[in-house]
């Protein structure tokens, strides 16, 4: 070997490849300390996160509990979300009830302009900013315009990275420069459509990510169920409030119709009122005329439920107001008709029967606006006859034709003789197989209850329906008024 050519000092080499490990070992534990705190810090992050999205449900669960209003719901719940995934702002547009337009309920201060703006309002928000907000707030969106009825539309979360860009906008966002991206979630609940979730962030902010998506559509589907509920429970809350005022209501009317029986000499009468729903849309009435006279009246509002009850009302207080004054049935059916024709909807009627009872005589005159025709009761023959005096309906005709149609009825009672008044709901009343109580049946229950009494007329009539229907409803009210003239001593 020459002498030039030195030898590798082995102890040189091994000490020149320590060190290169102990280099390599260095980065590496260098590059494992980032790696380390990358994933603590994502960790964290996620951490973060997470308990962020169970703050939002348990500010959500308690929102529920205190039954808050659409709007109060609507910012929990975007502010919530904002929260969750760091968004800039948020909004809820909810379904109007023609299904056609969805409308603002809820938008963060801070949320960008989602919906294409007109041109006019852009000029007008150059010079007035606040023209931008009012209208944001303000205007509803068709359900196929703009990115929320896009989302609407095809049903599912969708992930918008560039709001400006969307091909669902094409021209209506003309001069909008802002670089924005969105989370949009539909809200549904039992398989309807309820309305749009949105969030936005600016894209110097940082886009949204895959997780962000994935926790976003998630804390909507939440909020789907929480508005869903809320909407059940103030339902279930109005219709608790409405049933408390029909049941007000009722008490109002049953206070309208008599209490108790009236004393008339040498008659006994009897009779009964039994609604279909809370508020009926039949009506008796005694009226006592004075001059040994008594007013008897029984009637029938087409139609059922409120708007029956008040029309109701209406005729027991104009018929009370012209019934003194008049010694003719028809007279004061006229005067009814004349009084409640202007307020009677084109599709309501009243069918009445008032009959003028005297008791010097015992004569009854009957007058009949198209109501059912009454049943009389002879205790010499045993037999029922019909009572059908001639009469068009109230409320059917002005006037004229109503006065020239109705007519009076006279009937002489002797003793034992019995009249019932009903309304149609009793001979119309149903049993399990769609089988009316009908006429004949209860012209039959009537001949074999009427020489007990008034009483027993209507006692017996009411347990044969009973007993006929079964545990079927009634559909409609159900009225009698019975009259019997006393026996002789």
């Amino acid at each position: 070997m020459p002498p030039f050519l030195l030898q590798p000092d082995p102890t040189l080499i091994g000490l020149l490849a320590s060190l290169a490990l102990i280099s390599a070992l260095l980065l590496a534990l260098q590059n494992q300390r980032r790696r380390n705190r990358r994933i603590r810090n994502r960790f964290n992050e996620f951490e973060g996160e997470e308990q962020r999205m169970f703050s939002f449900l348990h500010d959500l669960g308690e929102a529920i509990e205190n039954e808050p209003s659409p709007t109060v719901l609507s910012r929990i719940i975007v502010d919530g979300i904002d929260k969750v995934v760091k968004a800039r702002g948020g909004a809820v547009y909810f379904l109007g009830e023609d299904q056609s337009y969805l409308h603002p309920s809820y938008i963060s201060n801070d949320c960008p302009p989602l919906i294409g703006i007109p041109v006019e309002v852009r000029k007008k928000a150059a010079r007035d900013p606040k023209a931008l907000e009012s209208h944001l707030r303000l205007a509803r969106v068709a359900v196929d315009e703009g990115i929320i009825g896009h989302c609407l539309a095809v049903g599912e979360a969708i992930h918008v990275t560039d709001v400006k860009s969307h091909p669902s906008f094409r021209d209506a966002f003309i001069g909008y420069s802002d670089d924005v991206s969105a989370l949009l979630a539909p809200l549904r609940h039992a398989g309807k459509d309820l309305g749009v979730l949105i969030v936005a962030r600016s894209h110097r902010d940082g886009r949204f990510n895959h997780n962000d998506f994935a926790v976003f559509r998630s804390a909507a589907e939440q909020s789907s169920f929480a508005i869903g509920n809320a909407r059940v429970h103030r339902q279930a809350h109005e219709m608790r409030l409405i049933e408390s005022e029909l049941q007000n209501a009722r008490e109002v009317q049953r206070v309208l119709l008599p209490q108790g029986e009236p004393v008339v000499p040498g008659f006994r009468i009897s009779g009964t009122n039994l609604p279909a729903r809370i508020i009926s849309g039949d009506y008796f009435d005694y009226i006592d005329l004075g001059s040994h006279q008594h007013g008897i009246a029984i009637a029938d509002v087409s139609g059922k439920g409120v708007a029956a009850g008040l029309l109701m009302a209406m005729c027991r207080s104009v018929l009370r107001s012209v019934a003194p004054a008049r010694q003719s049935p028809t007279e004061v059916l006229a005067a009814v008709n004349r009084l409640l024709y202007p307020d009677i909807r084109e599709d309501m009627f009243i069918s009445m029967a008032y009959g003028i009872l005297d008791t010097t005589d015992g004569s009854l005159i009957l007058a009949r606006a198209g109501h059912d025709p009454a049943l009389l009761f002879r205790k010499e023959t045993g037999c029922v006859e019909t009572l059908r005096s001639p009469g068009l309906a109230l409320g059917v005709d002005a006037g004229p034709v109503f006065e020239r149609v109705t007519r009076d009825q006279r009937i002489e009672l002797l003793p034992g003789d019995c009249v019932l008044f009903y309304t149609d709901g009793v001979r119309e009343a149903a049993n399990q197989e769609d089988e009316e109580f009908g006429m004949e049946r209860m012209a039959e229950t009537f001949r074999l209850a009427a020489p007990m009494g008034a009483e027993a007329v209507v006692m017996r009539l009411q347990e044969d329906l009973i007993q006929f229907t079964g545990n079927r409803p009634n559909l409609d009210d159900v009225t009698l008024v019975a009259i019997e003239r006393k026996r002789c001593s």
